[in-house]
C-alpha cells in the first residue's frame, strides 16, 4: 500500500460527508464511504484491493475505534434512564424473543443455517443511527427515555452476543473468549473510576494540557489496542473489545476533550478508511449469479421491522418503535466477522446489509413522527406559559460525558 493509494482513499471517503447533507440525501455518512468502496473494489473498478495487509490492519484499526465511540455513546449516566428502565429492557427482551422465530424461519427458507446470527442481527439496534436523526430535539419523557434503554441494551446484547452466534460449533471456546474480553473491560472501568476519585485523573488532565501530552488519548489508546489484542488473540471478534471498553470508559465519564481527541482520530481518518475498506471487500456481482441473496437482504430487513414494531402493542408510539429496528454496527460486525471465519456464501455478506440499509430507510422516513411524539412530550411538561423547547444538546446529556476541565 503506497502514500498513493491511502491519498485516494482519504480523498474519496470525502463523498461520505457529501451524502450526509441534507440537500444531497442526508443519508448517513457511512452510506457514501461504502458506495464509494463498492465502485473502487470488487464490485467496480478494482482500483483497490482488500486484501492487502497494511489497507486491511488500518480497516481494523478503524473498526474498533468506531465501536469504542459506539460504546462511550451508550448513556449510562443519564439519570432519566433509570426511569426508563422497565418498559426499556421489556421491549427489547421482546423484540428479541421474536426475532429467534423469525430468523430460524429465514435461516431455513434460504437454506443458510445462519439462524442463530439471523435472530442477533433482527433483535440489534442501533443508537448511532437513531441519535443523530434527532439531534434537533430535547429527549426527556417517558416515550423517549424508555427508547434509549431500548437502544441501549439491544445494541450491548446483540455485540455480545455476536461472536456466539457466528461460531455455534465453538460456542464454548467463543463464550470463554467473550467472558475475558468483557472482564478485561471491567477492570479497565475499576482502575479508571478509581483514578477519578483519587484525583490522579484530574491531575495528569492537568499536566497534559499545561505541557500539551495527550497523555489521556494516550492512555485509552494503550488500553483499547490493549484489549483488541486480547480479543485477536482468543479469536474474538475486536468489536466487542472496542464497544465493551467504550461502555467502561461512558460508565466512568470520558473527559471531553478526550472524546473530541478520539473523534478526531476516528472520523478523519480510521473510521472512513474502514468504510471504504468494508465497500472494497464487498462484490455486488454476486447478486447476479445468486439473486436470492437480495431477497434475503430484503427479507432480513422487512424481518427486523416487524419484530421491533410489536411493542407497538404495550403503546409504544409506533414511529419510536419503528427507528429502534435501525441496524448498522452489528450487521457491519458481522459482515466483517463473517468474512474473517469465512463462514458465508456467495452474496450473504451482501444480504446483511442490504437489510441494514432497508431498516436505515425506516428510519429516515420515521424519524419525523419521533420528533414530534418528543417534542410533545418536552412540551406537555413544561409550566403553564412556558415556550416549547426544541433543544439540539441531547446528545451530550444522552453521552452522560463529563468535562473535568
Amino acid at each position: 500500500m503506497s502514500f498513493a493509494t491511502l491519498a485516494l482513499i482519504c480523498l474519496v471517503a470525502l463523498v461520505g460527508p457529501l451524502f450526509a447533507v441534507p440537500r444531497h440525501g442526508g443519508l448517513p455518512v457511512v452510506i457514501g464511504e461504502l458506495l464509494v468502496g463498492l465502485v473502487l473494489g470488487q464490485t467496480g473498478l478494482q482500483a483497490l484491493d482488500a486484501t492487502n495487509e497494511t489497507f486491511s490492519f488500518m480497516a481494523q484499526i478503524g473498526f474498533a475505534l468506531v465501536m469504542f465511540i459506539a460504546g462511550t455513546n451508550v448513556p449510562l449516566r443519564n439519570p432519566a434512564m433509570r426511569a426508563g428502565l422497565r418498559w426499556g429492557v421489556a421491549r427489547a427482551l421482546l423484540a428479541g424473543a421474536l426475532a429467534v422465530p423469525v430468523g430460524l424461519g429465514l435461516a431455513a427458507l434460504f437454506g443458510t443455517g445462519h439462524g442463530a446470527l439471523y435472530a442477533v442481527l433482527l433483535a440489534s439496534s442501533s443508537a448511532g443511527l437513531v441519535m443523530p436523526a434527532l439531534a434537533d430535539v430535547q429527549i426527556a419523557g417517558r416515550h423517549g427515555v424508555e427508547m434509549l434503554v431500548q437502544l441501549a441494551v439491544a445494541d450491548a446484547a446483540c455485540i455480545i452476543l455476536l461472536p456466539l452466534a457466528m461460531q455455534p460449533a465453538k460456542v464454548g471456546h467463543a463464550a470463554f473468549g467473550a467472558a475475558v474480553v468483557l472482564a478485561g473491560a471491567g477492570l479497565c472501568y475499576l482502575a479508571l473510576s478509581r483514578a477519578g476519585r483519587s484525583g490522579r485523573q484530574r491531575r495528569l488532565h492537568k499536566v497534559s494540557e499545561q505541557h500539551q501530552f495527550a497523555a489521556e488519548l494516550r492512555i485509552t489508546l494503550v488500553l483499547l489496542f490493549g484489549l483488541a489484542a486480547v480479543a485477536v488473540y482468543l479469536q474474538v471478534t475486536i468489536m466487542l473489545a472496542g464497544f465493551a471498553l467504550g461502555v467502561a470508559v461512558s460508565a466512568v465519564g470520558e473527559p471531553r476533550r478526550v472524546a473530541h481527541q478520539l473523534f478526531a482520530l476516528s472520523e478523519g481518518f480510521f473510521a472512513p478508511l474502514f468504510f471504504v475498506w468494508l465497500g472494497v471487500s464487498l462484490d455486488l456481482r454476486q447478486l447476479a449469479t445468486n439473486p436470492q441473496s437480495l431477497l434475503l437482504g430484503l427479507a432480513l430487513g422487512v424481518g427486523a421491522v416487524a419484530v421491533h414494531a410489536a411493542p407497538i402493542l404495550t403503546r409504544q408510539p409506533w414511529p419510536i418503535a419503528l427507528v429502534t429496528a435501525a441496524q448498522l454496527g452489528v450487521p457491519i460486525g458481522a459482515v466483517t466477522l463473517g468474512k474473517a471465519l469465512d463462514v458465508f456464501q456467495p452474496g450473504e455478506a451482501t444480504a446483511l446489509l442490504i437489510g441494514s440499509l432497508v431498516t436505515i430507510g425506516v428510519v429516515a422516513m420515521a424519524a419525523g413522527g419521533v420528533r414530534k411524539v418528543l417534542a410533545a412530550e418536552v412540551d406537555a411538561s413544561l409550566p403553564d406559559g412556558s415556550p416549547p423547547r426544541r433543544a439540539g444538546a441531547e446528545g451530550a446529556a444522552a453521552s452522560g460525558r463529563s468535562d473535568p476541565s
